[in-house]
């Protein structure tokens, strides 16, 4: 038989006219002045989850529209085998502890490509990428071992990109690396591409012991971006609809790790910026990056540390980028010194030029410029181990 053919045996419709009379009878109208705040705040809860289960996510996620993937699937077919058949890869599916389905494909370099065969980048997508044809590839290039997995309902991969399922995909990509392909923490090294920040984040979070992260073309907090696309009369719906159901707060999960850390800044990007490519203080990686140095050296990142970062964030090329480092006298061989002989001893005053030093050559060490737009795949040569004392 077909079930769509079957007939129902009850509809919303007519249990809400029961209700409706009900109430009528019931409820007085000062009794109903007085419920009528508790169901204009239950209407605002069920307006948040309503938009958060449907086009919220999808619009989060388009790659996990089905006419999408459709549209996709030869692609996504041709980069599967080339993957297979170039690379050797290994494709596995993983069950997460929530019950999901992860498609990941592997790609062994150990025996074959000298030290960064030694070493496994796991590669986590954008929200609209698959490892088929995504970020993958830089690595790939660059002679690593590679992990790549898809979103939970992109490609072979089964459920819905929630954070939670999200997070519980990452873990499940993590724990197959180690038990199964043999690597340890230390080995695996985490790149993410735009939101696969999120995953990337809460992995070195969550694994401390990681060898170290690098988020390309990733954001601080989705709420800022989530504010900019959505009408201004929506904004508390809207704040509540991403902390609710969509908090991908990366910044906050990044500040637990102590590890390297690499982020790559796209200076034409116009997904995570709030006021257009144009204008590349309003990327939201200039963000994560002051958050992160701000919480790692409090006593070097003062007011007027920060607003010496903040001039070289304006930077939008090598020229400007040049210019603001000369203009502040920065002094690498000071401060390499320094961080061997001084940097024990932290809890004394250094004096100027040294906060600016420090400030500015810290800002460049944990960020690199990569003078394109969001989209555009990132090559082998930008692609570096994150720096390390």
């Amino acid at each position: 038989f077909d079930f769509s053919h079957w007939p129902s045996d009850f509809s919303w419709t007519k249990g809400y006219n029961m209700f409706a009379s009900h109430f009528t009878l019931i409820v007085s109208s000062q009794e109903f002045a007085l419920l009528l705040p508790c169901l204009i705040i239950l209407g605002f809860f069920l307006s948040s989850f309503l938009i958060a289960h449907s086009f919220g996510r999808r619009m989060l996620y388009p790659g996990s529209v089905g006419l999408l993937q459709k549209a996709m699937r030869p692609m996504l077919q041709q980069g599967q085998a080339r993957l297979i058949e170039e690379f050797d890869g290994q494709r596995n599916k993983l069950v997460a502890c929530d019950g999901n389905e992860i498609d990941t494909m592997f790609v062994d370099r150990r025996r074959d490509s000298g030290q960064n065969g030694q070493t496994l980048v796991i590669c986590c997508e954008g929200n609209a990428g698959f490892y088929e044809v995504g970020c993958m590839n830089t690595p790939l290039e660059g002679g690593y071992s590679v992990l790549g997995w898809n979103h939970p309902g992109f490609g072979g991969s089964t459920g819905v990109p929630f954070p939670q399922n999200e997070a519980n995909a990452m873990d499940v990509v993590i724990q197959f690396a180690i038990h199964e392909l043999g690597f340890q923490l230390s080995d695996i090294v985490v790149y993410a591409w735009s939101i696969g920040g999120f995953t990337a984040s809460w992995a070195v979070m969550s694994y401390p012991e990681i060898q170290a992260v690098v988020l390309d073309a990733s954001f601080d907090d989705l709420l800022p971006l989530a504010l900019k696309v959505m009408p201004d009369s929506w904004r508390p719906l809207v704040q509540h609809t991403v902390r609710q159901y969509m908090n991908l707060n990366n910044a906050e999960q990044l500040l637990k790790y102590q590890g390297p850390v690499l982020l790559i800044r796209r200076t034409r990007d116009e997904i995570i910026t709030t006021a257009g490519p144009e204008d590349v203080m309003s990327n939201r990686g200039n963000n994560l990056l002051l958050k992160l140095l701000q919480f790692r050296y409090p006593k070097i990142m003062t007011d007027e540390g920060l607003r010496a970062v903040r001039e070289w964030l304006g930077a939008s090329n090598h020229l400007e980028d040049a210019s603001v480092y000369s203009g502040y006298e920065v002094d690498d061989d000071w401060f390499l010194h320094f961080l061997f002989t001084a940097l024990p001893h932290l809890s004394f005053s250094i004096p100027p030029p040294s906060p600016l030093s420090f400030s500015l050559s810290k800002a460049r060490k944990y960020m690199r410029n990569f003078e394109t737009t969001h989209c555009t795949p990132l090559p082998a040569s930008e692609f570096h181990s994150p720096w390390r004392l």
